[in-house]
């Protein structure tokens, strides 16, 4: 009975010990929960899809089955072989596949675009590192058969325009199944997909091809939008599209000086703005922008390539959104637009992800934490509690 007893003494402070690990794993394992799982959900959650001006919530099912839910976001630049390290491969696609994944199954859009630049070294990929992209990317930008997924094509994918060739273009319209200058249609909203590497204007085989597809493009939409009752022979035979001014979808801005005037917290560092734009590298050139302008006289422009946020007005009255990367590698505070868009109007609102800063500085707090608690726990660091308790001793020693 009495070894029994001794037994129990002695086995208690082991018990201690590993109640105390015990502890200490469920913490350093809810952290990590928390920090790279459950932060998706908290962040996206507060999302909602805006409301088209002067229609009902979007709760209600009649506008709901009307208006197209649209998800875009640009600039994912996943990493290769060549400049990309295993664990920065690793971090950033991991947050890209949480967030776009927590997306879909939060918010259930009926499209997703993703406005080019989804690989980073696409220009110069070996069928083998190419092929090896489009596993990764297919893995983490899976969708339900519920939303489509539509890419536009970038100059990280293809190249500049003097790294530009014919197989390259194959190469990336291959694996999403779409061609450049192609015009795609849903709930009655038309979207026109620009190839913006290919607005060179100086003739090239791909330039000509993109282009003439793009005027041909033009010709039908600006049929359509002709009243029945308006003549024209040249429109006699062609296929009509449904009445509606059309969105342009692109990787490269149209013409601006710079991002002097763009704001938001998404925007250009204040070091960057005022530096100017170079035409064909950082935005088309004046007259390749005045074309598409001209060609397709578009309700809303849809861009990327920048990295950051941006809205400027074309002609006094056409909108350009640039949308941010949705890459962490590129910003501290990636986000992506929510469009409810119908045949005459649209409604944009943005969505955040979270902040890796505020997830660096859970990651340190956290630690922090965990070092008191072992320091603690082997009394080398005492407890404020008793710490306060041997003061008040003392005092009423004195």
């Amino acid at each position: 009975m009495l070894s029994s007893s001794s037994a129990t003494v002695k086995n208690l402070p082991v018990k201690k010990r590993l109640c105390f690990l015990l502890k200490l794993v469920g913490f350093v394992i809810s952290v990590f929960i928390f920090c790279e799982f459950l932060i998706y959900y908290v962040v996206i959650f507060q999302c909602r899809w805006p409301e088209v001006k002067g229609g009902t919530p979007m709760g209600e099912k009649e506008t709901s089955s009307s208006v197209l839910k649209a998800m875009i976001l640009a600039d994912t630049h996943l990493l290769g072989e060549i400049k990309g390290h295993w664990f920065d491969k690793l971090r950033r696609e991991w947050q890209m596949e949480r967030s776009f994944q927590t997306a879909l199954w939060l918010l259930q859009p009926d499209i997703v675009f993703i406005l080019g630049d989804v690989f980073d070294e696409g220009k110069w990929s070996s069928p083998q590192a190419w092929a090896d992209d489009v596993r990764r990317f297919r893995k983490m930008f899976r969708y339900p058969v519920s939303t489509e997924l539509v890419v536009i094509v970038g100059n990280h994918d293809i190249g500049f325009h003097y790294e530009m060739t014919t197989y390259k273009v194959n190469r990336f319209e291959k694996v999403f199944n779409l061609t450049s200058g192609k015009l795609i249609t849903r709930k009655g909203v038309n979207f026109v997909l620009v190839n913006s590497v290919a607005m060179e204007g100086d003739g090239c085989a791909v330039c000509s091809t993109s282009e003439a597809k793009l005027v041909a493009l033009s010709h039908k939409l600006n049929c359509s939008l002709q009243k029945p009752n308006h003549s024209n022979k040249r429109c006699s035979d062609v296929e009509k599209l449904p009445a509606s001014e059309p969105i342009l979808l692109q990787h490269y801005p149209l013409y601006r000086k710079s991002d002097a005037e763009c704001s938001g917290e998404d925007s250009a560092p204040p070091e960057e703005k005022n530096i100017p734009f170079k035409e064909k590298y950082d935005v088309l050139s004046q007259e390749a922008s005045q074309k598409l302008i001209w060609w397709f006289h578009p309700r809303l422009i849809l861009s990327g390539h920048t990295h950051s946020a941006c809205e400027v007005l074309h002609a006094g009255k056409i909108p350009e959104i640039s949308v941010p990367s949705f890459s962490w590698r590129n910003r501290n505070n990636p986000s992506f637009i929510m469009g409810s868009i119908t045949p005459t109007d649209f409604s944009l609102q943005k969505c955040f992800l979270p902040y890796e800063s505020r997830v660096f500085t859970i990651y340190c707090a956290a630690g922090a934490l965990f070092v008191i608690l072992i320091l603690a726990h082997v009394q080398l660091l005492t407890p404020p509690f008793y710490f306060a308790q041997r003061l008040i001793s003392k005092h009423k020693a004195v």
